[in-house]
């Protein structure tokens, strides 16, 4: 079954506990390597990246023992530094392993790394700071050989704000001899939770939260008990699911701190949000308001992931409004599902035209990469008829079980 029904037309009620965090579980995963010995990681989520990123781990030589959401990563026999092109090939975070590798063992042989089709993405900026810290890098076709002594400290004036390359730089600096400077670096939550994790094993960074890092390098790291944070991803899903649907729903353990951009458009669109000690409670008791645009941008701006989820939302709000999307040029994929189902939409380049106003209806629908899949089931929720979105492995790559998630917020829904 890789797919999922939704029956759509009724209203939310109920609360779920938002999972831990993907895209910053996987960072701190990759920087275990960094670290001889066995670190526990509490709260990782059971997604599929994460599973591969583990069957990647294991790859290396490390010795893994998953129990539920408590992840053991020993790393005492580290020696390959070949990964598995089926892992690599199904996801683009497996580039955060290089930074790390090279500084555990000085060589790393990967094919280049696949993931949602939402952009280009190109690794060149990865390799060219990378070189700058001693790294030789040898292109081959699909993939590339990339060897170091030892690395060195550099100055990174970055042309644009990359989270990934942000990743990749500090996890190849905490080890590296001198001093690292990555400017503008990205600022992301999940940022700031791998320098979190670097920190309290023993890394000298400065200026975490800020567009400017400074990592002066260590000899040694040592293992250390870390807990993911949750998911602002899933927790604003879910909040812009009960947006397209209606109703009121608790989102246990959201982090509200990370979601102010979200919080601030939602609440623009009608939505009631309560920020309360152990979450959110969201209510949207009518059709959502429109709203005059929404535009994507590096944290703390409104974030890229959640840009297809509030589309579905707009597109049955009271009055039409524009999307401008200036991180990946592909998010916009969605747009076809979406007017299946009946919603207006026009796109010109990086800007959407959302009509508002729609009445969704039922339809079979595809997901073509991980978010827009999710937003394809938030919209199906406010569709009258039955809604199936096929292609569910890409949102089972960032959702635990988002049915699951959603029955326990009301909704009919189940495995296709």
């Amino acid at each position: 079954m890789d797919a999922i029904r939704i029956y759509g037309g009724k209203c939310l009620d109920g609360q779920t506990k938002i999972q831990g965090s993907k895209n910053a579980s996987l960072p701190v995963l990759a920087a275990t390597l960094l670290i001889k010995g066995t670190c526990e990681i509490e709260n990782c989520p059971e997604i599929s990246d994460v599973y591969h990123m583990l069957r990647l781990l294991e790859s290396l030589g490390c010795k893994v023992i998953r129990e539920g959401t408590l992840v053991r990563v020993n790393t005492e026999q580290v020696s390959e530094c070949d990964m598995p092109a089926d892992s690599v090939g199904v996801m683009r975070s497996s580039i955060m392993l290089l930074g790390a590798l090279l500084a555990r063992v000085g060589r790393v042989e990967m094919d280049y790394p696949g993931g949602c089709v939402i952009g280009a993405r190109p690794i060149d900026l990865h390799l060219q700071s990378l070189r700058k810290m001693g790294v030789t890098v040898r292109e081959r076709e699909g993939g590339f050989l990339a060897c170091v002594c030892r690395l060195k400290g550099a100055v990174h004036k970055l042309p644009f704000i990359s989270v990934g390359v942000t990743e990749n730089l500090v996890l190849a600096a905490v080890l590296a001899e001198g001093t690292t400077v990555i400017e503008p670096a990205a600022r992301e939550p999940e940022i700031q939770t791998l320098c979190g994790f670097l920190k309290l094993a023993g890394a000298d960074i400065t200026g975490i939260g800020s567009d400017r890092l400074v990592i002066r390098g260590v000899s040694r790291l040592e293992p250390v008990s870390f807990r993911i944070p949750a998911d602002r991803i899933v927790a604003g899903t879910y909040l812009a699911a009960c947006m397209c649907a209606g109703g009121r729903v608790f989102l246990q353990d959201a982090p509200e701190r990370h979601m102010e951009s979200v919080l601030c458009f939602a609440g623009q669109m009608g939505a009631g949000i309560t920020c309360e000690p152990d979450g959110l409670m969201v209510t949207c008791r009518a059709r959502p308001k429109g709203c005059d645009r929404l535009v994507t941008g590096c944290y703390p701006a409104f974030p890229t992931d959640l840009q297809s989820p509030f589309m579905a939302a707009m597109s049955v709000s009271d009055r039409p409004g524009w999307v401008e999307e200036n991180v990946f040029e592909n998010r916009f994929r969605i747009v076809p599902e979406l007017m299946k189902m009946g919603a207006d939409i026009a796109v010109c380049r990086n800007r959407a035209y959302v009509g508002g106003r729609s009445r969704l209806r039922g339809a079979v629908v595809q997901a073509e990469e991980l978010r827009g899949g999710a937003a394809l089931v938030a919209a199906g929720l406010a569709a009258q008829g039955t809604t199936i979105v096929t292609n569910r492995h890409y949102i089972d790559r960032g959702y635990e079980d988002i049915t699951l998630s959603l029955r326990e917020l009301g909704a009919e829904i189940e495995l296709a």
